[in-house]
């Protein structure tokens, strides 16, 4: 049965609505910081887009070595009891306990050579782990800023009661603006999760996808707040 359309999260659509977002933004905020955060946001896209299928390749030319290493380990090893068994059978020594420091390092090399193992078989998990915490931590990031470009931008001060210091922000904004601002900002953080879902889409390892569930936790609750400043905006 074929996989249906919807089972994946395909990365053409989500970099195709960071490209539309970046030019609206661009039209209404050309002059705007927001602007370029959301250029970061789309050369990220394009680096999870495209590290993807880097990384699925060279995950898969590690495995096929580790599991070649894996293999000659596996290999020497066994002959190597073999040869020492075959001699001390033919030349071993006469009492019992004159064969203890033959069992002693026949089971050292069973340990080491199964940490050997063991080590080859994680490590094209742990190649991909360190690939895609690393863009998880930029996508974390980009959140954060996001977030700092609209902490300043109070529905408050636009009120007419609002009495500003000498130290207050001037955001420049006026309720349409603003509004919009906000709702960009809104859009970003949500496509910021959904570009952290796409290295979902490439793992299984449990640390990178608690780590994508804490950033869609995060711009959840950044959007949020937003929205709560947009329905605090007085009425037009």
């Amino acid at each position: 049965m074929a996989p249906h359309a919807y089972d994946r999260l395909d990365p053409a659509p989500v970099l195709a609505t960071v490209e539309r977002l970046e030019r609206r933004i661009a039209a209404r905020f050309p002059d705007r910081g927001l602007r370029r955060v959301a250029g970061d946001l789309l050369q990220l896209s394009h680096d999870v887009a495209e590290g993807a299928t880097a990384i699925r390749d060279r995950v898969r030319t590690v495995r096929l070595v580790a599991r070649v290493a894996s293999a000659l380990v596996v290999a020497a090893t066994g002959a190597l009891l073999v040869v020492a068994l075959g001699d001390a059978l033919s030349t071993g020594p006469d009492r019992p306990f004159e064969w203890v420091p033959l069992v002693e390092s026949t089971i050292n090399d069973l340990v080491f050579a199964a940490i050997a193992v063991f080590f080859l078989h994680a490590l094209p998990g742990r190649l991909e782990r360190g690939h895609l915490l690393d863009l998880l931590h930029r996508l974390r990031s980009l959140a954060h800023i996001v977030d700092m470009h609209q902490l300043t931008k109070d529905p408050e001060r636009l009120r007419e009661t609002f009495a500003p210091t000498a130290e207050s922000p001037r955001p420049g904004l006026g309720r349409a603006e603003l509004e919009s601002y906000l709702d960009y900002c809104s859009e970003l953080l949500s496509l910021v999760g959904k570009v952290a879902a796409l290295c979902a889409e490439e793992s299984r390892d449990p640390v990178v996808l608690d780590t994508v569930s804490t950033i869609e936790t995060l711009t959840t609750s950044m959007s949020r707040k937003i929205w709560q400043k947009i329905s605090l905006l007085p009425a037009a």
